[in-house]
């Protein structure tokens, strides 16, 4: 009796697996995952990696090119590039982690009561999501970010708020297919309630494309937050982050075009390998792909 047992927990893979399983078929994402480790390795161990500080000036170093003692070169204050970007990495990763994870939760939120209640609630919420949308993502971003003033705070809800109707329609679809499943059916047979319903079996059975478009959300509030910090309203000098290492290096493009080659190219590298990762994991979750 217990052999069988054990068979049959044998033959139920964890689904965590599975989609681990098929996310190290796939190449491209598997090349992304290893490129944003590496990464996120070296923007957590910069202090380790680097014997300089970020914000160290050195007056005999003033925009110098790549060299043995400084890999990126110096930028027009004295301070190594190499470190500025890997510190500029964690102000960059962490605020668009932050925005994609404050846009989602609330995104799910909404989406979630639109999508199950239907009717006038679902009306009302569309309607005012329509009239958001009409508003250009990054004009939307720009317009309350100036607002709201600078700061890291201020800086993720601009961000986030142009995020939100995206989130909300993602889920909504997703609930309405959701609602007529046969398991919230039995829920309500056995006297749930609906906030019950919805946070135990309608979102947890609905979040896939969140995943996903989470994922390559932070490659987008990225461009964002640079686009927001170049035109100096993201992340104030001399605070390190890459839109504002390009912003303070545009008049040096002829001369020493290191200054924004180097910032650039952490922002392509990053932009990148969160998409090629996001398509592999769309893929491995993709319920019509078998093994």
């Amino acid at each position: 009796m217990w052999k069988t047992k054990e068979t049959d927990l044998e033959r139920k893979e964890n689904r965590f697996l599975i989609i681990l399983k098929r996310i190290s078929k796939n190449p491209n994402a598997m090349f992304g995952l290893i490129l944003l480790a590496v990464l996120v390795a070296g923007v957590i161990l910069v202090p380790l990696i680097s014997p300089y500080e970020y914000s160290r000036m050195d007056i005999r170093a003033i925009n110098q090119g790549p060299s043995r003692a400084h890999w990126f070169g110096t930028d027009d204050m004295g301070r190594d590039l190499l470190t500025r970007i890997f510190y500029g990495g964690r102000y960059s990763l962490s605020i668009s982690i932050l925005a994609v994870v404050f846009s989602t939760a609330i995104g799910m939120v909404i989406g979630a009561v639109a999508g199950y209640f239907g009717g006038f609630s679902d009306t009302m919420i569309m309607r005012c999501l329509d009239v958001l949308q009409a508003i250009p993502s990054t004009l939307l971003t720009i317009i309350i970010s100036a607002a709201l003033g600078v700061g890291l705070d201020k800086t993720v809800i601009a961000i986030s708020v142009g995020s939100i109707p995206g989130t909300v329609r993602l889920l909504r679809g997703t609930v309405m297919r959701t609602r007529e499943e046969q398991y919230l059916e039995a829920a309500e047979a056995i006297g749930c309630s609906t906030f019950r319903k919805i946070v135990k079996y309608v979102i947890p059975n609905s979040w896939s494309p969140l995943i996903v478009s989470s994922t390559m959300g932070v490659a987008r509030t990225i461009l964002e937050l640079a686009a927001l910090s170049y035109i100096g309203l993201g992340v104030q000098p001399p605070t390190p982050e890459w839109g504002a290492m390009l912003s303070a290096a545009r008049g040096y493009l002829r001369d020493y075009p290191h200054l924004l080659i180097f910032p650039g190219l952490f922002i392509a590298i990053s932009v990148l390998c969160l998409n090629m990762f996001g398509d592999g994991l769309r893929d491995a979750l993709d319920p019509k792909l078998k093994d």
